[in-house]
């Protein structure tokens, strides 16, 4: 019985494989020197995100993400910037990857801010960035975030039926992503080191490590992926930061530096 449902999990997740990733990886004519970078504001539309202290996570992600794109734009050679969106627009996971894949990206990273429960007494002294890679979720804290970041899909019509039965609330569901591929992990865990390292020594962030986590929107994705969390929306000091001008340009400057380490790994 165990193995009939070890051989029914390895076919459904070798038909999702097939599902969300793309068909044909080289049929746009894409320049062979070129890096395409793919930015992705999480949240937007009817998707708040979390909204703590005045401030919305979509707006916080969005203008982050744009000025990011203008010192890559302004910096990098032979580098092309892909926004999954660039205005207060809702897409869903699936439409964020397949962006991405349809671009044949290179690199694939979420910019999201982080939160905890309100029953959580630390809430409001809470702080710090956090870059995440897909992997497996043994520690509970990682499990909580990529499930609030994966409930988006509960606002889609028959999530259900869309995501072959994923269920975002159930950990159960993620057990998808421990058996995924593992192809671009370490250049994914490479990136988010870079990332993480300069969001502290550039942004001033507190340091809370590189972690693994079931993110739908990395899974999905067929290239090296981060997820992104600034800081922390429920901490007043970290929002203050955040929605400034100085903080979201000290933000994009370290994300920055991370993807030039990137691109100049693979020139």
């Amino acid at each position: 019985m165990k193995i009939r449902r070890f051989l029914s999990l390895g076919i459904l997740t070798s038909c999702l494989l097939m599902s969300f990733l793309p068909a044909d990886a080289n049929g746009k004519g894409k320049s062979k020197d070129q890096i395409t970078i793919v930015l992705d504001p999480g949240h937007g539309g009817k998707d708040f995100g979390a909204v703590e202290n005045g401030a919305k996570e979509k707006e916080i992600n969005l203008a982050v993400a744009k000025k990011l794109r203008s010192l890559i734009e302004k910096k990098l050679k032979d580098v092309k910037v892909v926004m999954t969106r660039t205005t207060d627009v809702y897409l869903t996971l699936q439409e964020r990857a397949d962006v991405a894949n349809d671009a044949e990206g290179d690199l694939f990273m979420s910019i999201h801010v982080n939160s905890v429960d309100k029953k959580n007494t630390k809430r409001k002294s809470v702080r710090g960035s956090t870059v995440y890679v897909l992997g497996l979720h043994r520690d509970q804290d990682n499990m909580k975030v990529a499930m609030r970041e994966n409930s988006v899909i509960e606002l889609e019509d028959d999530y259900k039926e869309k995501y072959s039965g994923f269920d975002p609330s159930k950990d159960e569901s993620y057990i998808i992503f421990e058996m995924a591929q593992k192809r671009n992990l370490g250049e994914s865990i490479r990136v988010a080191g870079d990332a993480q390292s300069e969001m502290v020594r550039v942004a001033g962030r507190a340091d809370r490590g590189v972690r693994q986590a079931g993110f739908w929107v990395l899974w999905a994705t067929s290239m090296p992926a981060v997820l992104v969390e600034l800081d922390f929306i429920c901490n007043p000091q970290s929002v203050s930061y955040m929605t400034s001008s100085e903080g979201e340009d000290q933000l994009a400057e370290s994300l920055f530096n991370a993807i030039k380490k990137f691109v100049e790994r693979r020139n």
